[in-house]
Order: C-alpha cells, then structure tokens, then sequence
C-alpha cells in the first residue's frame, strides 16, 4: 500500500490499519526519514526505548545472518500486545534486499507473529528494489516515500516551532529565515530550534528582519556542535577536548551522536551541491552554513570524498551502528562516542584536512 499524500499520511500516522505489520520509510532525506520513522514508532509502543519490547537492527545485523529478522519478526512481547522492530536498512545490496523482502512477504502473510509491527528504515530504493515493489504493493503493508520538503513546507515546520514556543518572525524576516534553511528536515528543524532558543520560548516576542541578522551571525556555542566540526575537520585533539568538556556539562553519548550525525548531514548536503554546480557561496546558504563556519565547511565537503573505506557512505553505516550501541541499555555510551568522534577525525586526516 504505497501513501504518497500528506492528508493521508498523517490519518495513517495518527491510527495505522489493524491489519498492517510494517512499513517501509525510505528516501535520501534521512532526517525526514528518521523523524518519520520515530513519530510512527511512538503510535505502535509506549516507550520506543524498552529494551524488552523494542528491537533495533542494521544491516550489518542480518547480512549473513538474516534469521536474526526473522526470530525477531517470531518473537512474541514479554508484556503481551504490540511488539516494535526498527531496521535500518541503507544497504545497496539487491541480494540483502530481495532476502528481507521474502521474510516480510512472509511477515504479511500472517505467517510469523501478528503482534509484531516492522518499521524499515531506508535509503534511497529504486524501481527495482523488491522491498519498495513488495510494500508498494501489499495490503498488509504500506510504504512512505521522504524526499526533499520544499520552500513551503520548510516555512509551515518553522511556523509552527516558533508558534509552539510561543515565538515568532514578521512577514520579512521569515522570507530571509526561510531562505537560509536547508531542504534536509533535520538539519532545517536545527536551525528552527535554535532560533527558538535565541529569541527565548515562551516570551511572546516577534522577531523583526533587523533583530534577525543578529541570530544569523551568532556561531553555535554548543559543545558538541563545534566537537562534530572539529572531528570533521580533522582537529583531533580539538574534538577530543570539546567533547569531555560537553560530557563533563552533562551531556550524553547519544547527544553527541546526534550532534556528528547532523553534521555529518550538513557536511553531505553542501558537497551534493557543490557536485551540482552551484558555487561555494551560495552552496553553504543553501546549506544553511553561518557565514562565519563557510571557509571551514567548505574546506571539509571538498575534502571528504563520498566512496571508499574512508568516504563518507561508509561513514554513513559507522555512526548509524555507533548511535544504535550508544541507545543501547547497558553501553558505554560516553566511550563509544568518543571512539566514533576519533574515527571521524582519523578519516579527515586520511583525506588530507
């Protein structure tokens, strides 16, 4: 059952059919894809992080071993109801592909545990994916394309923040605010939240063009923000002691990971648009780089390269699996991002930063 309109998505978000177990989120807008994914997650279950109740899965995890899936997709809730399976699943492998849609074909059919509700999680699947052809097409499944928001929708999630926060922007200084935000939701939700907490929530202010232009030159102060950029830019030490320092304010191992990973995002974005053509000026607004962070962000995107051991695909799957372990009931969060903000940094070296 293939959704592809907003009014429809969202009455099937708000009571997802008694007779679908799974759905396929997929799309080059991780972020969107993500948020989409984890909003559904919290309509299946109470809680999207009880570790009896709740499975996460990579690909990583099934390849070679696909009957992980399916004792999972088997397994009944210790609590009785609704069990949750996550699979992230950004995998390029056809043949990985056609084994998990055969299990979910199998899934749908009634033939494994009818309790337990399938999100997959993936990238961008073409035509010819067995997956999307499977969920596109059964009526105990449904699929959910993420692409790209456009300039209207960008500015309806800003309004709706801000209106939320008891915030908000004139008529002109959202045309500009509207301008400088990415189309990649995650990265544009960022930026949202952080003009939130710079205008102060709850304070019923509206923000003018003028007033704006102060928000637009201030650099994140964050910790963690500037460790990620730093890992990125090959700074190891620099990383290193951002990050204990955040650590030591409080911070988490999956805050940290949140923080590489939007970076990460930003960093991929602004070279998909340089690959595009667009000159480095207007590749880092339309980013939504600080104009302050340009040379630097520039520096990076040109550098990482998107293939290779080094590249940034695979780098992709390494903070996919690290943000998953430092989820995990039991981990060493704190070392495992840090090993991750290492790894990153390592990589930067290798590609010459």
């Amino acid at each position: 059952m293939k959704l592809g309109k907003k009014p429809e998505i969202d009455a099937f978000f708000r009571k997802p059919p008694a007779n679908v177990v799974g759905v396929l989120i997929y799309g080059k807008d991780r972020s969107q894809v993500l948020e989409r994914s984890t909003a559904l997650a919290r309509t299946i279950v109470p809680d999207i992080n009880d570790p009896f109740n709740v499975s996460l899965l990579t690909e990583s995890d099934i390849d070679g071993d696909i009957g992980r899936l399916e004792g999972e997709l088997q397994a009944l809730s210790l609590m009785g109801g609704k069990r949750l399976i996550r699979l992230k699943f950004f995998t390029e492998k056809a043949a990985l592909d056609k084994a998990v849609a055969q299990l979910v074909k199998s899934h749908a059919a009634g033939e494994y545990n009818t309790d337990a509700f399938l999100i997959i999680e993936a990238g961008s699947l073409g035509g010819d994916s067995a997956l999307r052809r499977l969920a596109d097409g059964d009526k105990n499944l449904a699929s959910i394309a993420c692409y790209d928001d456009d300039t209207g929708d960008i500015v309806r999630m800003a309004r709706e923040t801000l209106q939320e926060n008891g915030v908000s922007l004139n008529t002109a200084a959202m045309d500009i605010f509207s301008q400088r935000l990415p189309k990649e939701r995650g990265i544009a939700r960022q930026e949202i939240e952080r003009l939130v907490l710079f205008i102060g929530p709850g304070s019923n202010k509206t923000l003018n063009e003028t007033e704006l232009q102060d928000f637009l030159g201030v650099e994140p102060e964050a910790s963690l923000f500037k460790a990620a950029s730093d890992a990125f830019g090959g700074r190891m030490k620099a990383a290193q002691s951002g990050l204990r320092r955040a650590f030591a304010e409080g911070e988490g191992g999956a805050d940290a990971m949140r923080a590489l990973s939007m970076h990460f995002a930003k960093v991929r974005l602004l070279k998909n648009h340089l690959a595009a053509g667009m000159g480095g000026k207007e590749a880092a607004r339309a980013a939504g780089v600080f104009w302050k962070e340009e040379d630097d962000m520039l520096r990076q995107a040109r550098a990482w390269n998107f293939d290779g051991p080094n590249g940034l695909d695979a780098l992709s799957r390494d903070i996919v699996e690290a943000d998953r372990q430092c989820k995990s009931t039991g981990m060493p969060d704190l070392l495992l991002a840090e090993r991750m903000f290492m790894q990153v940094a390592g990589k930067a070296n290798r590609a010459g930063l």
